[in-house]
């Protein structure tokens, strides 16, 4: 199989994952879901008249006479003519009211044992409309929607128990290399692995659900352990994310692997730089891998070109998007390839590229907000705008 271009590989992968089957998912659990089918109401928002004030109801002309009260989740009988009934907010507005009058704005007398209400009528009525805001069997988002919790509360608000969902894809990382260490510093010519606990959290972010355990081992450097590794997180996973082992060296053993579990390649390296040594295949079972170099700088590339939009596939989302920056910097291309520079967003609006921008490094990416992507056979000149593809950060998390 042929390299593919950044975008041709972006687009590959996602037109080559359809969205996992539905579920209905409780409300409590459907944050960071996406809708499989239109969110329509299931009845008017709001169900009934509903009062926005604490105040009055009154029927006719003033002073009126109070005759009752009508709270919040209670059921008035009408308003009788030149009488008024103490109303809360949220209570539903009784049938016949002429007005809403804001307590504020009255007052009350006795007469002879009865409890007049004097205010003035105001020039604009104090209450919902049943239907206002969205009438029974209207579509409030469509599919293909990442539910939020606004969403959520919304969804509650007309009447939804659950909400019909692409399910979760179900990933699992596995980390090759018997030089890697998984806690303390690195010493004895070993390296402490950066992968493993760094993966599931952005494989999180972009909506999975991470299997398998906890505590991620690296696996032996030889062809049955890996082919028995892969299989294992077959059992449990839609996507198995594996980092390390896409070259052909005397230790890289995916491909290998790949062959002999059947796999067909979906695509099998990227122009890029960094990152080349990527891919995805699909199991015989449908299984995804996603094949990330075993570099840190390039893994994380590889997760933006080749996971992102595999993810978003699965997940019923459209090809993530990339935005358009302008550089406060000059960024130099990379011949024949794609160059996804590391870049932190300014407060003048620009995109500053960063140091320490090799392969093996995660400094410059902490630092990052996304990749600036510059074209092959073209240099970005400060001033001048390029695509902008973004690392799934949390709101505010660079301030």
């Amino acid at each position: 199989m042929d390299a593919k271009t950044w975008d041709d590989a972006r687009a590959t992968v996602h037109g080559s994952a359809p969205p996992l089957p539905t579920v209905d998912t409780p409300l409590a659990e459907a944050d960071g879901t996406v809708l499989a089918a239109p969110l329509t109401t299931l009845t008017d928002i709001p169900a009934f008249d509903t009062s926005s004030v604490d105040g009055y109801a009154v029927r006719g002309d003033g002073p009126w006479r109070l005759a009752g009260q009508v709270l919040a989740g209670n059921v008035p009988e009408a308003v009788g003519d030149g009488t008024a009934v103490v109303l809360a907010t949220g209570a539903m507005v009784p049938p016949g009211t002429d007005h809403v009058l804001r307590v504020e704005n009255t007052s009350e007398s006795a007469v002879n044992g009865t409890t007049l209400v004097h205010g003035e009528v105001p020039a604009r009525r104090d209450w919902r409309d049943a239907g206002e805001e969205a009438t029974k069997g209207e579509e409030l988002f469509g599919a293909h929607t990442v539910v939020t919790p606004a969403v959520i509360g919304l969804a509650a608000s007309c009447g939804y128990d659950t909400l019909t969902v692409h399910r979760r894809p179900r990933a699992q990382v596995l980390v090759f290399g018997d030089e890697l260490l998984t806690a303390g510093p690195p010493h004895g010519g070993r390296i402490r692995d950066s992968l493993g606990p760094a993966l599931p959290a952005w494989l999180r972010r972009l909506g999975a659900e991470v299997v398998g355990p906890d505590a991620i081992e690296p696996v032996e450097d030889t062809l049955p352990a890996h082919i028995a590794a892969i299989r294992g997180a077959a059992d449990r996973a839609d996507v198995v994310v594996t980092t390390g082992g896409t070259m052909h060296g005397p230790v890289d053993h995916l491909h290998p692997a790949l062959a002999a579990l059947g796999a067909e390649y979906v695509v099998d390296t990227v122009e890029v730089r960094p990152g080349f040594p990527m891919l995805t295949a699909r199991l015989p079972d449908g299984t995804w891998v996603a094949g990330l170099p075993g570099n840190p700088q390039s893994a994380t590339v590889a997760l933006v070109t080749l996971v992102m939009p595999l993810l978003a596939g699965l997940r019923g989302l459209p090809v993530p998007r990339t935005t358009r920056v302008r550089l406060g910097a000059d960024v130099p291309g990379r011949g024949d390839f794609t160059h996804l520079a590391i870049v932190r967003l300014g407060e003048d609006g620009f995109a500053y590229p960063l140091s320490h921008v090799g392969s093996a490094m995660l400094r410059g990416v902490a630092a990052a907000d996304g990749f600036a992507v510059v074209r092959p056979g073209q240099d970005a000149r400060a001033g001048s705008e390029v695509d902008l593809a973004p690392l799934p950060l949390l709101i505010g998390e660079r301030s």
